[in-house]
This record gives structure tokens, C-alpha cells and sequence, in this order.
């Protein structure tokens, strides 16, 4: 079995005898954005970071606007959604690795988690004093 985040079933059909992996929809695929974007936040928060910083992060990412953030944290978009709805994935975002949750994000396989963990470990560079500019490999 796998050690990443996410959990894998094995079904079997009982056709043929084929073995189908199925990926369980993770507990936080069916958050509310707004829920877990607001824990983030106060992550930034509780570390002299702001809002304003965790929102340029998140555009760099996902290709939302600010404007587009805060109208999502308004609705029932899920936290998977908001990363497969997301208008231009920053093809950057790939240059991205370290551990999240003791996962190394660049061996993640299931690719929405993988996008997931890319916000979280931003944030989480965010949150130990890291500038803007490195965070978002301008510099």
C-alpha cells in the first residue's frame, strides 16, 4: 500500500479477473474552499504574515484573481474543486518540492493532492518568514 495522504482501495471485477485502482475522494476534497483558505490565513496570520500575502500565493498558483478569491470564500465551491476549476495552474508550481505532512510533494501521485499540498507548503514558507519573491521564485 501507499504511504502518501490519500487512501487506495482495490476492487476487484469479477470479469476477467482485472484489478481496477480506485482512489478514494479524499475528506478534504469535500471541504469548503472557505473553510480551509481561512485556516490558512490564520496560519499566515498567527506568523505576522498577512492576508493580502497568502491571496498573491494563491493567484500565483491557480491563476484566480484576488478579486475571484474572495467572491469563491463567498459560495460552496469544495476545496477541490477550487483547485480543479482553477483557470491557469502556474506551470512553476512543478519547481516546487520539500515535505508536507512528512509527504515529499514532488512523489505525490494523485495530482489534485498534489496541487492541495503545493498551496499548503507555500503557505507554510510563508508562515517561517520567507519573502514573497522566494516563495514565488522571482528571485
Amino acid at each position: 500500500m501507499s504511504s502518501y495522504p490519500y487512501l487506495i482501495f482495490r476492487v476487484g471485477l469479477l470479469l476477467g479477473g482485472f484489478e481496477v485502482l480506485v482512489l478514494k475522494n479524499e475528506k478534504i476534497y469535500g471541504m469548503l474552499f472557505s473553510k480551509v483558505y481561512a485556516l490558512l490565513i490564520a496560519k499566515a496570520e498567527k506568523k505576522a504574515r498577512t492576508r493580502e500575502e497568502v491571496d498573491e500565493i494563491t493567484s500565483w498558483l491557480t491563476g484566480y484573481t484576488n478579486e475571484e478569491i474572495h467572491e469563491l470564500m463567498e459560495t460552496n465551491i469544495t476545496y477541490g474543486d477550487f483547485f480543479l476549476k482553477a483557470p491557469a495552474l502556474n506551470p512553476q508550481r512543478k519547481r516546487i518540492t520539500g515535505t508536507i505532512c512528512g509527504v515529499r510533494i514532488e512523489k505525490i501521485e494523485e495530482p489534485l493532492m498534489q496541487e492541495i499540498r503545493y498551496l499548503d507548503k507555500l503557505v507554510d514558507e510563508l508562515a517561517k518568514g520567507k519573502s514573497i519573491e522566494k516563495i514565488l521564485m522571482k528571485g
